[in-house]
């Protein structure tokens, strides 16, 4: 059978965002609903998405640096400045509110809690580094967009992907322009996804440390 190129760039990235939509009318308890976002996807991506998988990396030190680097533009805001998210420019019908999407009664649960790290760290690297910047910066540039090299750059598609993604992160929209224009010059660099997944991976693990040490869930939207 016949399938349209971008299907396993995009399927994965499709599927976790429709279960995410659909979480709240599912009414499953924590745990089942937090395994059923990490396996469904993962096993999505293994059916659909194992030709395109690629994590070798050109400079898998400079992406650890860069992911760490993300997670402190990431937090530094709220850190420094009491309150700065409390203002109508983050929260607002729009970007909606700052709110966890972990229970208080799962945040007391270790398996709900390394079932959200797996699926922070492990799973979301994967399914958004396919979509953002395997997929969606190269057919912005050209729908056909599998005749240009991964990390292909041309301005429009760059700014249009950092854009779409800093929307996808809600009241964080301000740190998420920054981290799409970072990760999207990194793959310019790099021209490796596997960098780019790297970097997002220990972005996301640093933030998932911090969290749990911390205690401001509302990081973890």
């Amino acid at each position: 059978m016949l399938r349209h190129p971008a299907l396993p760039w995009v399927l994965p990235f499709a599927v976790f965002m429709l279960l995410l939509a659909a979480e709240p009318y599912l009414g499953l308890p924590a745990r089942a609903s937090l395994a059923l976002r990490l396996l469904v996807p993962a096993a999505v991506l293994i059916a659909f998405s194992r030709r395109i998988l690629d994590f070798r990396c050109a400079s898998p030190l400079w992406s650890a640096l860069i992911g760490a680097g993300v997670f402190l533009v990431w937090i530094a805001p709220d850190v420094l400045i009491p309150g700065y998210r409390d203002s109508i420019l983050f929260q607002n019908p729009l970007t909606g509110a700052l709110k966890s999407s972990l229970s208080p009664e799962a945040r007391e649960d270790f398996i709900a809690i390394a079932l959200r790290i797996a699926r922070a760290a492990l799973l979301v690297p994967i399914v958004e580094e396919l979509f953002w910047r395997g997929w969606l910066m190269r057919w912005l540039a050209k729908p056909d967009f599998e005749s240009l090299p991964i990390g292909h750059y041309e301005s429009r598609a760059f700014w249009i992907t950092a854009v779409l993604f800093a929307l996808v992160h809600g009241p964080y929209w301000e740190v998420g322009l920054i981290t799409g224009a970072v990760y999207n010059g990194w793959l310019v660099r790099t021209r490796r996804l596997g960098d780019l997944i790297l970097a997002h991976a220990v972005t996301n693990a640093c933030l998932a440390a911090f969290v749990l040490w911390s205690g401001r869930w509302e990081l973890w939207l």
